[in-house]
C-alpha cells in the first residue's frame, strides 16, 4: 500500500515536471539552435511569402526531438507508443531534409514517403489494437474487416500529414490550429476513458508547440517548415486513432482540413481529372482570407483558432450528451 502511494504521488510530480521541462527544454534550444537552421527563400506563390524569405526554417528539427525527450524521460511508455515517436522523428526528418535541400524534393517523392509512414502507422496500430471503432457522437461501435480499417487508416495519416503541411503559411497558425485539436482531442480522451498512455504526450506535444510558437508569433523569429508541419500532422493522425473514433478527425481538425486540403484536392483534380474548381478562390484559405478579403495575419490566425474552438466546443458537448 505504502509503495503505491509512493508511486501515485511520484507519478503526479513527474507528469507536471515533464510538461514544463517539455516547453522549457523547446524555447532554450529554439534560442541557441535557430540560427543554425536553413534560411528559407520566400515562397513565390504565397501571399506576402516573401517577407519569409531569409528567416530559419525546419524549426520542428527542434521542437520535435524535444518533444522526444520529454516523452523518453517522463512517460510511461509501451513499444506501441515508442513507435509513434521514432514515426514522429521520421516524418520530421524527412520534412528537414525537404527544407534545407537546396532543391525542394517533388510533390510524389513525397507523397510516397508519406504514403510509407502511413503504412507503418496502419501496421503498428492494428497490432496493438482491434479494428473497431466507435462513433463517438452517437455512441454506436463497428467493427471493420482488417484489411478495409489499414486503408482508411493510411488515408486519415496521408491525409492528415499534407493538410497541416498546406495550412502552414502563415506565423502561428498551423502550430495554433494543431494545438486546438490535439487538446481537443485530449478532452474526448478522457470523456471515453481511452488513450491514457498517450493522453500524456498530447500534453507534452502541445506545449513543445507552444515553446516554438513563443518565437513564431508575428513578426516571426523563425519558420516551423516541413520539418514540424508534417510531424504535427501525424501526430494529429495517431492521436485521433487512439481515441478509437477516427471521423472525429473530421470535426476537430476540419479548419486544418479546408485550409490545407482544399488546394490539394482543387489541384489533384485539375491534374489528373481536368477538372476545375474554386477559379476564383485562392488556395490555401489562408492566402485568400488574406489577399481577397484584407484579413491581417493576426486577424487570420484568430479567426481561424475562434471557428476550431467552436468546433471543438460542440464536439466535447455532443460526447458528453
Amino acid at each position: 500500500m505504502l509503495h503505491f502511494l509512493l508511486s501515485e504521488n511520484f507519478d503526479s510530480l513527474l507528469a507536471p515536471a515533464g510538461i514544463i521541462f517539455a516547453f522549457v527544454v523547446t524555447v532554450f534550444a529554439i534560442s541557441r539552435l535557430a540560427d543554425r537552421l536553413p534560411k528559407d527563400a520566400g515562397r513565390a506563390f504565397a501571399h506576402n511569402g516573401k517577407l519569409s524569405a531569409g528567416k530559419p526554417r525546419g524549426a520542428g528539427v527542434i521542437f520535435v526531438p524535444a518533444f522526444v525527450l520529454a516523452a523518453l524521460l517522463f512517460a510511461h511508455l509501451t513499444p506501441e507508443l515508442v513507435i509513434y515517436l521514432i514515426l514522429t522523428l521520421l516524418c520530421m526528418l524527412m520534412g528537414y531534409l525537404d527544407d534545407a535541400s537546396k532543391i525542394p524534393w517533388g510533390e510524389y517523392k513525397k507523397g510516397f514517403l508519406d504514403l510509407c509512414v502511413a503504412a507503418l502507422v496502419a501496421m503498428t496500430y492494428l497490432k496493438y489494437n482491434p479494428n473497431t471503432i466507435e462513433l463517438a457522437l452517437f455512441h454506436v461501435q463497428l467493427t471493420l474487416p482488417t484489411w478495409l480499417f489499414a486503408i482508411l487508416i493510411v488515408v486519415l495519416v496521408w491525409g492528415s500529414v499534407n493538410v497541416t503541411n498546406c495550412a502552414d503559411g502563415v506565423d502561428g497558425l498551423s502550430g495554433t490550429l494543431t494545438i486546438i485539436s490535439i487538446m481537443t482531442i485530449y478532452i474526448v480522451d478522457r470523456l471515453l476513458e481511452r488513450g491514457e498512455g498517450f493522453s500524456f504526450l498530447i500534453l507534452l506535444f502541445a506545449v513543445s508547440i507552444l515553446g516554438y510558437l513563443w518565437y513564431n508569433a508575428d513578426p516571426s523569429r523563425l519558420i516551423m517548415g516541413d520539418a514540424g508541419s508534417r510531424a504535427m500532422g501525424l501526430f494529429i493522425s495517431v492521436a485521433i486513432l487512439k481515441t478509437g473514433s477516427p471521423l472525429l478527425y473530421i470535426p476537430i481538425a476540419l479548419v486544418l482540413i479546408l485550409d490545407g486540403g482544399l488546394g490539394l484536392l482543387k489541384v489533384a483534380l485539375l491534374r489528373f481529372l481536368k477538372i476545375r474548381i474554386l477559379k476564383n478562390t485562392r488556395t490555401p484559405l489562408h492566402d485568400h482570407v488574406r489577399k481577397v478579403w484584407g484579413w491581417s495575419n493576426t486577424q487570420t490566425v484568430f479567426r481561424f483558432a475562434i471557428i476550431q474552438v467552436i468546433l471543438a466546443v460542440a464536439v466535447v458537448y455532443g460526447i458528453s450528451m
